[in-house]
C-alpha cells in the first residue's frame, strides 16, 4: 500500500521541527552560560582559598599579598580569618590546615570548613607578621567591612581607610559612596576621597577635596593642606595654582575657628564633670560644715568608704549573682550610703557630739579618725588600689565632634549629681527633719527653746551629710581606681568649694563646685594643671576678700547678730 502525501502531516513535522530547534538553541545556550559562570565561580572558589591558605605561609611577601588579594575580593567570609591574623589567633596545624583560635587559646575552629578541633591534638604555629603586613590587614579589613549591613561597621572602616588612605581604594570608596545613605559613613568616606584626590594631577578634583575637608575636616587635615602651601629654598611655593592655595589657606583657617568651638565645647564638658563629682564630694561636707560647724577633716575617708562598698557589692555579684553583674551598681547605690551614713553617726557620737564649739581640737580629732580609717581599709583590702568595673551602660562613649568624645560614666555622673542634689534640696526644704535642720543652722538656741532636740538633729544630718559622701566615692568608683588615699584627693578641694559657695548653703555649693570645675579646665590648657589650680585658688581668696561670707551668704538672727 503506497502511502499518499498529506499537507497537514507534513506542515506540523516541519513545525515541530523548527519548533525543536528554536527551543533546543537557547537551552544550549543557557547551559554554556551556566557552565562558564559555574566554571568562574569554581575558579574564584578556589583562588579563595589557596588565598587563605596564604596567610598562613612562612613568607611574609605572600601573606602580604594574600591579604591585599582578600580585600581586592570583597568577600566578607575572609574577616575571620583576617581578624584571627591581625590579633595572632591564626595558626597553621601540622596537616596545613589553617585554624582559628579563641581568646584562651583552647579551642579552634577550622577557616574552610568550620569544624571544631580538638586543641590539644593539635601541632600548630602561628605565622609572623611584620607593621607592613599590619597595614595591609588594617586596610583589607576595612574594605571587606565596607559591604557591612551595619552603619556603625561601615563608618568604622572608613575612619580606618581615613587613617590609611591610597589610591588604591579610590574605586571601592566611589563604588561605597554611590550607594551609601548613612550621613555619618558618607562624610568619612567623602573625607577619604578629598585625601586621596588632593594629591592627584586633576585640578577641579584638587579644589572640590579641599573644599570636603574646609566642610568636614578636623585638625587631622593640617598636614594634608600645609603640604599645599609648601615653599622652597627660595621662599617660593611649591604650588603653582594660587586658586588651590587660597581654598588651602581658607580650609585651615575654617577648621582652626571649628576647632577652637570644638575645645570650648569639650572644655565646658569635662568642666561640668570636674564640678559634678566636686559637688558630690563637698555636698556632705557643706551639710555638716554649715550645721555644726565642725571642720571634719574625716570627710574624705566617706568618700572611700562608700567607694569600697561600692567593690564589696560587685565581688559579692561576681560570686554569687554573675548573670546580673551589670546591675550591682543600682544595689550598691543605697549600700554606700547606709555604709557611710553609719560610719559618720558612729563617729559623731563617740567622739565628736563632745567636741562642738571647739574648733582645732574637732580638726585635730578628725584628721587622727581620717588616718584611723585609712589604716583600717589598708589592713583589710592592702595598700594596692583596687579596680571596679563599669557596668556595660557605662561602658564607652559617644563622639560628638571628630576627636571629642564624652564618656557615658562621666555623663551618668552628672546626671546622678542632678538626681541627688534635687533629692538633698526635697530633704531640706518639704520634710520634718530638714525643718528642723534649717532651724538650727539659723538660731540653734532658739531652736533648743522650741523643743527640737538638737543632737539627734546634729546626729541624723551627720549621718547624711557622711552618707552623701558615700554617694561621691560611688561615682569616683566609675572614673577611676579605687584606694586607701582617695578622699585625700578631694578634701582641700571640697572645703575650697564650701567656704566659696556659702557655709550650709546647697544653691552656694553648687555654684562653687561648677564654677571651680569650669574655670580650672578652661584654665588648663593656657596655664598647665598646676599653675591653673593655683590660679584658682588665688582668685577663691579674692573672691572670699570681697564677701567673706561666700557667694551664698547664710541668713538668720545668728547671723545677723
Amino acid at each position: 500500500m503506497v502511502n499518499q502525501f498529506s499537507p497537514i502531516k507534513y506542515f506540523c513535522s516541519i513545525s515541530f521541527s523548527r519548533t525543536l530547534k528554536f527551543l533546543i538553541r537557547p537551552i544550549g545556550l543557557i547551559f554554556v552560560v551556566a557552565f562558564f559562570i559555574s566554571s568562574i565561580s569554581i575558579s574564584e572558589a578556589n583562588e579563595f582559598e589557596s588565598l587563605l591558605n596564604d596567610l598562613g605561609n612562612k613568607s611574609r611577601s605572600k601573606i602580604k599579598i594574600a591579604v591585599q588579594k582578600l580585600g581586592e575580593l570583597g568577600n566578607p567570609a575572609a574577616l575571620p580569618a583576617l581578624n584571627a591574623l591581625k590579633s595572632k589567633r591564626l595558626a597553621v596545624t601540622g596537616k596545613g590546615n589553617i585554624v582559628i583560635l579563641n581568646e584562651s587559646e583552647n579551642q579552634a575552629v577550622d577557616v574552610l570548613t568550620g569544624e571544631k578541633l580538638n586543641i590539644e591534638s593539635l601541632i600548630f604555629k602561628k605565622p609572623r607578621i611584620n607593621n607592613t603586613v599590619r597595614r595591609y590587614l588594617a586596610t583589607a579589613i576595612a574594605k571587606l567591612k565596607l559591604n557591612s549591613k551595619e552603619s556603625t561597621v561601615r563608618l568604622e572602616a572608613a575612619k580606618e581607610l581615613l587613617k590609611r588612605s591610597s589610591s588604591s581604594v579610590l574605586d571601592l570608596v566611589e563604588a561605597s559612596l554611590k550607594i551609601e545613605k548613612n550621613n555619618d559613613v558618607r562624610e568619612a568616606l567623602l573625607l577619604v576621597l578629598a585625601k586621596i584626590n588632593i594629591e592627584g594631577k586633576d585640578r577641579n578634583k584638587r579644589i572640590e577635596s579641599i573644599n570636603t575637608i574646609k566642610k568636614f575636616g578636623s585638625k587631622d587635615f593640617y598636614t594634608v593642606l600645609e603640604r599645599v602651601l609648601q615653599k622652597n629654598d627660595k621662599g617660593e611655593f611649591l604650588e603653582e595654582d594660587s586658586e588651590i592655595r587660597d581654598s588651602a589657606a581658607k580650609a585651615i583657617k575654617s577648621i582652626k575657628q571649628r576647632q577652637i568651638f570644638i575645645d570650648q565645647i569639650a572644655n565646658l564638658f569635662y568642666g561640668l564633670s570636674l564640678g559634678s563629682v566636686l559637688l558630690l564630694a563637698a555636698l556632705g561636707l557643706a551639710i555638716t560644715f554649715g550645721l555644726m560647724g565642725v571642720i571634719n577633716m574625716a570627710h574624705g575617708e566617706m568618700l572611700m568608704i562608700g567607694a569600697y562598698a561600692t567593690f564589696v557589692v560587685q565581688n559579692l555579684f561576681v560570686e554569687y549573682l554573675p548573670s546580673y553583674f551589670d546591675w550591682y551598681l543600682i544595689v550598691a547605690i543605697p549600700v554606700s550610703f547606709l555604709a557611710s551614713a553609719i560610719v559618720g553617726i558612729i563617729l559623731e557620737r563617740s567622739v565628736i557630739r563632745h567636741l562642738y564649739g571647739r574648733p582645732l581640737e574637732t580638726l585635730l580629732a578628725t584628721w587622727g579618725i581620717s588616718l584611723v580609717l585609712i589604716q583600717t581599709v589598708r589592713l583589710t583590702f592592702g595598700a594596692q588600689n583596687v579596680e571596679v568595673a563599669n557596668p556595660f551602660y557605662l561602658s564607652g562613649g559617644v563622639e560628638v565632634f571628630n576627636g571629642v568624645v564624652f564618656p557615658y560614666s562621666r555623663i551618668m555622673i552628672i546626671v546622678f549629681v542632678v538626681f541627688v542634689v534635687t533629692a538633698i534640696w526635697a530633704l531640706l526644704q518639704k520634710t520634718s527633719l530638714g525643718l528642723q535642720v534649717r532651724s538650727v543652722t539659723q538660731n540653734r538656741e532658739m531652736a533648743s527653746c522650741m523643743g527640737i532636740s538638737t543632737r539627734k538633729v546634729d546626729m541624723w544630718t551627720f549621718g547624711l551629710g557622711s552618707g552623701v559622701g558615700g554617694l561621691g566615692g560611688l561615682a569616683l568608683s566609675q572614673i577611676g581606681n579605687v584606694g586607701p588615699e582617695l578622699g585625700r584627693m578631694y578634701i582641700v578641694d571640697s572645703f575650697m568649694v564650701v567656704v566659696l559657695g556659702g557655709v550650709g548653703k546647697i544653691a552656694g555649693t553648687v555654684a562653687g563646685a561648677l564654677g571651680i570645675g569650669i574655670v580650672n579646665k578652661f584654665l588648663e590648657p593656657i596655664s598647665g594643671a598646676v599653675l591653673g589650680k593655683i590660679i584658682v585658688l588665688i582668685l577663691i581668696i579674692a573672691l572670699i576678700q570681697k564677701r567673706p561670707q561666700g557667694l551664698f551668704a547664710l541668713k538668720g538672727r545668728s547671723v545677723d547678730n
